[in-house]
């Protein structure tokens, strides 16, 4: 499933503008969603983890262009297979973290992994060709396009 592309930008709080020397004021940051394209209309997007203790996720939650809050959640409990930990909080409303698919991610980690595939053993061949079949040929989208001195030609 692919991650949400809901974006939520996060003016500066008031006391760090009023902290700023005159015409150096800190600028409005954007968060991306975390969870799954199928959730429900309220995005949600981790800020910090505050070392692992329940409700230690400060998450960053909005509906619309409407106003964000932060609240502290606690983690899903959820384990995959391998007993890694779902990497949203509990009770999220769309698929576990490891279901959901961040194609700037995937995009970013197959330009690398052609570059340098000792340092990606676990992305196969198999990998590699599977997901060029499911983008169509070319499905990168200019990732990898141009050579480090910007000529143009493949790399």
């Amino acid at each position: 499933m692919m991650q949400c592309s809901a974006v939520a930008l996060l003016p500066p709080p008031d006391h760090l503008v009023a902290l700023a020397p005159p015409g150096q004021g800190p600028e409005t940051g954007h968060v991306l969603c975390e969870l799954g394209g199928d959730h429900d209309d309220r995005h949600a997007a981790l800020l910090w983890d505050e070392g692992g203790r329940p409700g230690s996720g400060v998450w960053v939650r909005w509906k619309g262009s409407g106003l964000a809050a932060l609240t502290p959640l606690p983690w899903c409990p959820a384990r995959d297979p391998r007993d890694e930990a779902c990497e949203l909080f509990a009770a999220h409303p769309s698929a576990h973290s490891w279901h959901v698919t961040d194609p700037t991610h995937d995009a970013i980690t197959r330009h690398l992994a052609r570059q340098h595939p000792e340092l990606f053993p676990s992305f196969s061949d198999r990998d590699r060709e599977g997901r060029a079949r499911m983008e169509g040929v070319g499905g990168e989208e200019g990732v990898g396009d141009q050579d480090e001195g910007g000529s143009g030609s493949p790399s």
